[in-house]
């Protein structure tokens, strides 16, 4: 069985946990911990896990709210942290006593159960990718953090069974709000985040009868309201509004399971 969760999702702090279970064994990445190791600890006992849980973490790039409290967690527990060489670099090229391995577009990784696809995207980071992740029957795809989607893009997330999307933020919302002009233009840029009628695009664009989930992820809390997400999923979709998931930042999501 293949399910995942977030654990906390937006410009506060990211971190998603993606688990295979399989004869007994479950197989467990957390992907992104943009958050304080306090603060990481509580969103895992929420969920029912503790930090030792963790087989593996997968950083997606540097920002903050993705990298956080990654180094002191892989020291404390001793895990093993895949990124990019260009994220690493980006990070100040830190110690992880040795713990630190490079990821790359197209190389697949391996986390007990867990097959990790890596991919590139185009944000404003020095190397960043995002992930295809399988246990070999079902498959879950990660998308935000993204300017816009390249045909590659779209390659790489096809007939999946549920897919974790970014609905950063509402074009006239954006346009309205008291962002100095070039956050505005970075946000709603090439390489800044999706909108959410690009994203909207997006979910249709991979839709088909077999995508059982798709939770909205990294809402603007400024710049995008939940209901207007679930709306615009809704019509992408061809489904009711009260069918749509959001992850939210406080919370993040309740577990969904691809069985």
């Amino acid at each position: 069985m293949l399910r995942f969760r977030s654990l906390g999702s937006g410009s506060t702090g990211n971190a998603t946990l993606v688990e295979a279970t399989s004869g007994g064994r479950t197989s467990r990445l957390l992907i992104d911990c943009g958050f304080t190791l306090k603060q990481l600890d509580q969103r895992l006992g929420a969920a029912g896990l503790a930090a030792c849980d963790i087989d593996a973490v997968f950083i997606t790039h540097e920002h903050g709210d993705h990298i956080g409290c990654v180094r002191a967690l892989s020291r404390r527990e001793r895990i093993p942290v895949w990124m990019s060489e260009g994220t690493w670099h980006a990070n100040g090229e830190r110690d992880f006593e040795g713990r630190v391995q490079f990821a790359r577009d197209g190389v697949e990784i391996v986390v007990g159960d867990l097959l990790v696809q890596p991919f590139t995207v185009p944000h404003d980071a020095r190397e960043p990718l995002q992930l295809r992740l399988t246990d070999g029957a079902r498959s879950l795809g990660l998308l935000t953090d993204i300017g816009h989607a390249t045909p590659y893009v779209l390659s790489r997330l096809a007939s999946l069974d549920a897919l974790m999307l970014e609905f950063n933020h509402d074009s006239d919302m954006l346009a309205r709000s008291a962002y100095h002009y070039l956050l505005k233009r970075r946000v709603g840029g090439d390489y800044g985040h999706l909108s959410n009628d690009a994203a909207a695009d997006i979910a249709r664009a991979l839709h088909h009868a077999g995508l059982r989930h798709v939770l909205a992820a990294h809402l603007s809390l400024r710049n995008n309201m939940p209901e207007i997400v679930r709306r615009t999923m809704a019509e992408a979709l061809g489904a009711s509004e009260d069918e749509m998931l959001t992850a939210t930042a406080a919370e993040g999501s309740p577990w969904l399971a691809l069985q």
